[in-house]
């Protein structure tokens, strides 16, 4: 996360931290803090377009609530007082804050960071493995799934399950165990 810049840094903490797309966390507003430890999800800057826009399979107007944890919130602050917002907005393209954060600034560092060694990135990975760091995170801790599909803003839980069911590979023998527990008693 620090092997960037500024921006890289947040991205990646967003990405990391709160599950975010990565259009998702390039159009991160403070005004979407909705509490001390929840963020409100609320638009994407779409690829193509590079304009904001509805979330990924939401209507307009539709959001998603995600958990905020101290640490993103604290990078989301930082960033704000150092490079300041447009109308809350934090990332802007470098060169014209009237425009939208472009997509190729955080590749292109991706791309310069894994090419300079400066930190050891496995063969394959891409920026978005930061959002599947979060699921993983979020599974291996024992948060319900049906938690992390909602935060993930996957349609349905069979497509969270279908990616990250190797998570949970001791739910059967745990399933078991408790059930013997429970039987005896």
């Amino acid at each position: 996360r620090t092997a960037g810049d500024d921006s890289f840094l947040l991205v990646a903490d967003l990405m990391s931290g709160c599950g975010m797309r990565n259009g998702e966390a390039f159009a991160v507003n403070v005004n979407n803090i909705v509490a001390n430890d929840v963020y409100r999800i609320t638009e994407q800057v779409n690829r193509t377009t590079c304009q904001y826009e509805r979330l990924k399979h939401r209507k307009p107007g539709e959001y998603r609530d995600v958990p905020l944890p101290a640490r993103v919130r604290q990078s989301i602050e930082w960033y704000a007082d150092k490079h300041g917002t447009v109308d809350g907005y934090l990332l802007r393209h470098p060169s014209d804050p009237t425009r939208t954060f472009p997509h190729y600034h955080i590749a292109n560092q991706w791309q310069r960071i894994k090419k300079a060694g400066q930190t050891d990135i496995p063969d394959g990975m891409v920026v978005y493995g930061l959002r599947h760091f979060f699921a993983s995170n979020c599974l291996t801790h024992g948060i319900p799934i049906t938690d992390v599909a909602e935060w993930m803003g996957h349609t349905t839980i069979e497509i969270t399950f279908k990616i990250y069911r190797h998570l949970m590979p001791g739910s059967i023998s745990k399933a078991a165990k408790t059930l013997n527990l429970d039987l005896t008693a």
